[in-house]
């Protein structure tokens, strides 16, 4: 019984809460793990943005680091950067303090940033609830608009097994100008640690 719990709560929809696909996503401000604060306003050539929210323990979260990396060094340079967030309460999820990024994105060799919500106000308003979970803005008439949420691609633990690349695919049609075929899939990980809703 508790297996088929905890199978469940690792699969989710985006729910009621935060974005869905068509709205204008906010800016926001966050530290990197340089200790310089990021926002997406400094990004002046950027087309839109891969954010995933992702985290340092989470086994999805670490099984999908290198198609992270991967999804950075193809299409940062053709507009759509990724930007990582990690919205765990370090207190409730005790790996996940800031110098523990600092640490990681070494020993992974991130290309990318790699922002700490501290507040967790961030993650909230997207309507982010697993590591990873993946929403792909697109800039349209100096607006951010969520063009897909989820997970992405379908082998959220093996990337060996990966048979459709929704984010791959998504960022493809956007930058020939064409409408992502699939917007929302489910984004498979663990829940992000908030010590208010524990």
């Amino acid at each position: 019984m508790l297996l088929v719990v905890a199978s469940i709560s690792a699969f989710t929809v985006n729910s009621s809460k935060g974005y869905k696909v068509g709205d204008e996503a906010s800016d926001f401000k966050l530290k990197n793990i340089d200790d310089t604060m990021v926002s997406l306003a400094d990004y002046k050539d950027a087309k839109g943005f891969i954010v995933v929210f992702t985290c340092n323990m989470c086994p999805y979260s670490k099984a999908n680091e290198n198609r992270l990396i991967a999804l950075d060094k193809k299409y940062k340079k053709k507009g759509f950067p990724v930007i990582a967030i990690n919205s765990n309460d370090s207190e409730v999820s005790k790996g996940d303090s800031f110098e523990a990024m600092k640490v990681r994105a070494k020993e992974k060799g991130f290309t990318f940033p790699y922002l700490f919500d501290e507040g967790q106000e961030v993650y909230p308003k997207y309507g982010a609830t697993k590591t990873p979970h993946v929403f792909i803005l697109n800039k349209k008439n100096d607006k951010l608009i969520v063009e897909y949420i989820g997970a992405i691609d379908d082998s959220s633990r093996d990337e060996n097994n990966v048979k459709e690349r929704f984010v791959e695919n998504a960022v493809d049609a956007l930058l020939k100008g064409e409408k992502p075929t699939k917007t929302d899939t489910r984004a498979i990980g663990c829940s992000i640690k908030d010590k208010r809703r524990r």
